[in-house]
């Protein structure tokens, strides 16, 4: 290497030098969380009951198991067979790998990228390139090469740290929407059960019901071919057999609807699963709900909102990156060689310093305004992130107060059914003691009857109301009240794939 070689080297080794220290120049923007309006306390926990208090679970309850407060062995069983096979959230599982996967093909951009190659080339430049006249003889020439090649972007002013952000921060959104499609699983699993066990008790009514309409039809048409009664009369009561009988049946077609729907939630067919039949009991479980600014850090919905603006800040910085100039350092070192067995002699050493074509150092001058609209479109797009995160919040504190006043006002409601339900029950004796004594008709004793199974019929309805509110208020609270659960998939190694995934939150 003669001196004029090396003082090409040491200049080029200065300059990227130089460039190097102003690769700590970043244009990217500081990100900063927009200010939301948080109220001091929801409106309807101060409007109901004041005596919330904190639940009292188990020690060895895994946190974040809150549909283990309702002491259902059943509905257990039923969310982990859910948690281990439904295919939806499979899925999201699969697009968090795939976001985490781009995190590390982003990160790859940090490195140098080095490559080896061997093999011959076959060319025969023409005399013009050589400095020959057109007319000079020319041959062919057989080249072997064997080199290694390295190529490295400097970041100069941050655009691939801002790339690797918005990849990080897009990973971590996935992550939070396989949290939001998790709790929404748990909750349609236990809300569609509860629905189940209402209608289970009101088969149960409709049984008992249609029981006794079967034992005054024979009574009715006994005292009908005796002459005790009219023809109207045993009419009434097969009316009123076939109109309980049809309602039973309806309530048939809506159980095997819920049935089939809770059968794909756990990822089975409907063919392959069976619930057997459990009227719903009154569920006392007392949710409180904490307070407004918590929903922030406990929602996963808001997570991921918050996590899509991050991103798009982050691709603004990309954006705003276009604008300043582009470092590309490439080499080649190897030998070159007309003959295969000349390739490796310290003779044949061959190297490139900068790209082959082109220039190191880039910057485009006019480009008829894409750079501009590509930043006003990156700012666009996180100003329309920024109106999301907000209106995703604001939906979070309806929801709450929603279930807050379902809760508040079907427990008043639920008051007022049973006593609706005594005085029911109560007439319909007094029916049956008058009819026995021949002061009403039989319609008298039908009515009494029909309000009875109507009053206790909404009573089971507003239990299994309650019962969906009670989980809607834990969905929307983000999956309980107590501190949150650990994040174990942030825990995981970054290639962490679907089933690592599904594991890490099932377990």
């Amino acid at each position: 290497m003669n001196a004029f070689d090396l003082s090409a080297l040491r200049r080029g080794v200065v300059l990227s030098v130089s460039l190097l220290v102003l690769a700590g120049c970043s244009v990217m923007q500081t990100y900063e969380r927009p200010a939301v309006d948080t109220p001091q306390a929801f409106k309807e926990a101060a409007a109901g009951n004041s005596d919330w208090k904190p639940a009292q679970p188990s020690e060895d309850q895994a946190r974040g198991e809150w549909w283990t407060v309702f002491g259902d062995d059943r509905l257990n069983t039923l969310v982990a067979r859910a948690m281990d096979a439904n295919q939806d959230l499979k899925a999201a599982a699969a697009r968090l790998a795939q976001a985490r996967a781009l995190v590390r093909d982003a990160r790859s951009q940090q490195s140098p990228q080095v490559g080896a190659g061997f093999g011959p080339t076959r060319q025969r430049q023409s005399p013009a390139a050589r400095g020959l006249d057109d007319g000079a003889d020319g041959s062919a020439l057989t080249l072997w090469r064997a080199q290694a090649t390295v190529s490295y972007e400097v970041d100069l002013f941050g655009r691939v740290a801002a790339g690797v952000d918005a990849a990080t921060f897009t990973a971590q959104q996935r992550e939070a929407l396989f949290r939001s499609l998790q709790l929404a699983l748990q909750a349609d699993v236990a809300q569609t059960y509860f629905l189940l066990g209402e209608l289970d008790a009101e088969q149960a009514l409709y049984a008992s019901t249609v029981t006794l309409r079967a034992d005054a039809l024979r009574l009715m048409q006994r005292r009908y071919d005796e002459g005790d009664v009219s023809e109207l009369e045993l009419a009434r009561a097969k009316t009123e057999l076939a109109s309980a009988q049809s309602e039973s049946l309806g309530v048939s077609r809506r159980r095997a609807s819920a049935e089939h729907a809770l059968a794909l939630l756990t990822g089975r067919a409907p063919a392959d699963f069976a619930l057997e039949a459990r009227p719903l009991q009154a569920v006392t479980v007392t949710v409180p709900p904490g307070l407004p600014s918590a929903l922030l850090e406990r929602r996963p919905d808001i997570a991921a909102a918050e996590r899509a603006m991050a991103a798009a800040n982050a691709r603004v910085g990309i954006a705003q990156a276009a604008w300043f100039p582009r470092l590309n350092l490439t080499g080649a070192l190897g030998y070159e060689s007309s003959e295969l067995g000349n390739l490796f002699q310290w003779s044949t050493r061959s190297f490139v310093l900068g790209p082959l074509v082109g220039t190191a150092l880039t910057l485009p001058i006019f480009d008829g305004g894409a750079r501009e609209a590509g930043l006003e479109r990156a700012r666009a797009a996180y100003e329309e992130d920024v109106a999301h995160y907000r209106q995703t919040v604001l939906n979070a504190f309806r929801e709450v107060e929603d279930q807050l006043a379902a809760l508040r006002i079907l427990a008043q409601q639920t008051q007022t059914q049973n006593e609706a339900v005594r005085a029911a029950a109560r007439a319909a004796e007094l029916s049956q003691i008058r009819y026995r004594e021949g002061s009403v008709s039989q319609l008298d004793v039908i009515d009494a009857d029909r309000s009875v199974l109507l009053q206790r019929r909404v009573a089971t309805q507003l239990e299994g109301e309650r019962a969906r509110a009670a989980v809607g208020l834990i969905r929307a609270l983000g999956g309980g009240w107590a501190q949150a659960a650990p994040d174990t998939t942030s825990a995981l190694p970054s290639d962490a794939g679907p089933d690592q995934i599904l594991h890490a939150r099932n377990h």
